[in-house]
């Protein structure tokens, strides 16, 4: 089916066209055919790069060109979003009768930001819909068009029961919005797509079809049967597949078990792929490894990062900051990285597909079971729908690197059918922080229409209603006997203290556990390192690393030389790594100093010091409700020591934009304490300090006059 051939507008058929759309695919014309463009909720089951993203396209131009309301497309993490947001921003230009304005929230759960009121097209997370559900946001109503990115994650533990409770909600308006599930391919498709009341559109089909395979010793064969030999090296199988892939002109993505795993096998790949490159690719490269050194502290994961890109190759996890794994992002892209070695996280973010997508081990370390587990199918399937570049590559291929198990992992991975997605609404914490949200955005609400509203969810379809009943009548009670509830009659009604706990997106442990900390805080003394302790040992913190042989010691001087600010007992055997990070980046430690004391990286850093915040946000809301005031200015104050990284006497220096921890010390180092002393020095003296400069301190001055004045 044509581009042209489509019922929209002139103006949306020439935009297609000029982003390079000229023929649907066969999932997206599966999808017109079943009334997408009619206004046909659709469930579509295929594999990745089949054309989803053009199929959520075309619903909103269909929407926006008939109706004023509003579109929500929901992305399970963040760098999708701000992918998808880059990508439907386009939209924009184009005049189709109504104009066409698009925004993206990711974070701040507790606040709802004025731009999404004035917008049409909202790019979310799913935390943040579930938060605009729970302030009971006026324009919900508005909701007419609902584009859900990667359905199947339903089934995660934790981010499952969110996106379940968005997709209840949103079904149950009276509006009654068109839903467009976008999902990879699940088994149970049919019961997702009756549970959202959907036509499914399932299919196979793929831009860039796709061999996958098993590799044993040199020998891989292929589910056709066809085998091939790569050549063994001391390097290793995994990197032998990759070099060959490379060799033969492709990219390669080789999808490592472990941080370590996956920096180790980069690194065995280096020297062999830097012979293949070419004197431009080598310039460009040696270019990018200068750009990674200039703009991040000098830690050895960054040197090494550096020395590898310039080499061809690079590794990718979440201990990388963000400006690293962007540019690894970006250089992978354009084809100047040929090999990539990964952590599996990658697979459920980005899209960074390579002509050959290499397995290294199938088992993965579960923390639940304390040992290494296969992973699953449907994890499979995630990894080696990374093979096969769009527009580069004629085929894509997937390897499973085995151990004489070659039969077993091809009827088991390649041939098998993925897990169903079963709901995981009803466990413990899901159900106890869902029902009081329910709770809050139905005030006066009976217990047996709760007991309705779960049934509507998917874990209501896969369960016996007695069993819902049981879990509901357990979660009621604690939330009651816990006063984040009260009954009347037969009504609930949530308390204050429910309802703050649900607008700051805690789960309700959490929030009593808070709760009863800081009603027993002394008032005679500070507890910084005692409220971190709090907040890193709720359920909520993340990242969180437990100590090694070689920590305790520190654990142990640490606690003893802040006994007087604990909160509550703790010893170095309830201590981790992550408290004393926390610990440590608010006296100022350097990047480079946490990852050689606590083998703690700048990427971790940052997620680490972005819970913290939130959650120290959440610990002062609460201090508020309990009424100790008492504890707003410390709690105010350790929040912005997280933010910056800073010690307790440059809290007054970084109110001044463009003053950050680095710039606050050497201010202070040079004299300058306070607001005060700025304002006192002349603009050409505080130009002279080191990393300042004329600029700076022009900048400075004027930020100055904006906080004072």
């Amino acid at each position: 089916m044509k581009i042209e051939k489509l019922s929209l507008p002139d103006s949306a058929i020439d935009f297609l066209k000029s982003q390079g759309y000229e023929k649907l695919y066969p999932p997206q014309a599966d999808c017109v055919k079943s009334g997408l463009l009619n206004g046909k909720s659709v469930l579509v089951s295929a594999p990745t790069a089949s054309g989803k993203t053009l199929i959520a396209m075309l619903a909103m131009l269909r929407y926006l060109s008939k109706n004023k309301g509003k579109v929500i497309y929901l992305s399970p993490l963040r760098a999708l979003a701000a992918e998808k947001f880059t990508e439907f921003k386009k939209l924009e230009k184009i005049s189709i009768g109504n104009k066409i304005k698009t925004s993206i929230s990711t974070g701040d759960f507790e606040h709802i930001e004025k731009n999404l009121e004035n917008s049409n097209v909202l790019i979310l997370t799913n935390e943040k819909m579930d938060s605009i559900i729970r302030h009971g946001a006026e324009w919900i109503e508005d909701i007419g068009l609902v584009i859900s990115d990667e359905v199947h994650l339903i089934g995660d533990e934790s981010r499952g029961p969110t996106l379940e409770m968005i997709l209840t909600h949103l079904k149950l308006l009276d509006t009654k919005p068109q839903i467009i599930g976008l999902s990879a391919t699940i088994t149970n498709s049919n019961e997702i797509a009756d549970w959202l009341d959907c036509k499914l559109i399932k299919n196979d089909w793929r831009p860039v079809p796709l061999s996958e395979g098993v590799c044993d010793g040199g020998k891989v064969t292929m589910s056709d049967g066809e085998t091939f030999e790569v050549k063994p090296s001391l390097r290793g199988i995994p990197i032998d597949l990759g070099v060959q892939c490379v060799q033969q002109g492709g990219q390669s993505l080789v999808f490592a078990e472990t941080r370590v795993r996956s920096k180790s096998l980069a690194t065995k790949a280096s020297d062999v792929i830097s012979q293949l490159l070419q004197k431009k690719e080598l310039t460009a490269l040696e270019k990018t490894s200068k750009q990674i050194l200039a703009e991040n502290e000098h830690t050895e994961i960054v040197k090494t990062l550096a020395i590898l890109v310039k080499k061809g190759v690079a590794f990718h996890h979440a201990g990388l900051n963000q400006k690293c794994r962007e540019t690894v992002e970006k250089e992978f892209r354009k084809g100047t990285i040929k090999l990539l070695s990964s952590t599996p996280t990658l697979a459920a973010g980005v899209n960074l597909p390579a002509r050959r997508v290499v397995i290294s081990n199938i088992n993965r370390y579960n923390a639940k079971v304390g040992a290494n587990r296969p992973i699953s199918i449907l994890e499979y399937k995630q990894l080696c729908g990374r093979a096969g570049r769009p527009q580069y590559d004629k085929f894509g291929e997937s390897i499973i690197v085995g151990n004489g198990n070659t039969e077993d992992l091809i009827d088991y991975y390649i041939n098998g059918e993925p897990e169903p997605i079963i709901s995981k609404i009803t466990d413990d914490k899901s159900l106890r922080t869902h029902i009081l949200s329910v709770v809050v955005t139905h005030p006066g609400i009976k217990k047996e229409e709760i007991l309705e509203f779960f049934l509507e969810t998917l874990g209501g379809l896969q369960s016996r209603k007695p069993t819902i009943k049981f879990a509901i009548d357990i979660s009621l009670r604690f939330l009651s006997s816990e006063y984040l509830l009260v009954k009347k009659g037969e009504r609930y009604a949530a308390t204050e203290f429910g309802k703050k706990t649900s607008m700051l997106y805690i789960d309700p442990l959490t929030a009593t556990y808070f709760r009863d900390a800081v009603e027993n805080v002394s008032q005679d003394r500070k507890h910084p390192f005692g409220f971190l302790h709090l907040i890193s040992n709720c359920e909520e913190f993340f990242p969180k690393f437990s100590l090694r042989k070689k920590d305790y010691e520190s654990a142990s001087l640490m606690i003893e030389n802040h006994s007087s600010e604990l909160l509550e007992p703790i010893s170095e055997y309830d201590c981790s790594r992550s408290l004393l990070a926390l610990q440590a980046w608010i006296t100022e430690s350097t990047e480079l100093s946490l990852s050689d004391s606590l083998g703690i990286e700048s990427g971790d850093m940052h997620r680490m010091t972005e819970t913290a915040n939130w959650l120290s946000y959440c610990l002062r809301e609460i201090s508020k409700h309990v009424e100790r005031a008492d504890l707003l200015e410390e709690l105010g104050d350790l929040r912005r020591r997280i933010v910056y990284g800073i010690r307790e006497e440059l809290l007054d220096l970084v109110r001044v934009k463009g003053i950050g921890r680095v710039r606050a010390r050497i201010l202070f180092k040079n004299g300058i304490k306070n607001l005060n002393d700025l304002e006192k020095i002349p603009v050409n003296k505080l130009a002279e300090i080191d990393k300042i400069g004329s600029t700076i301190a022009k900048n400075i001055k004027t930020e100055l006059r904006r906080v004072r004045y």
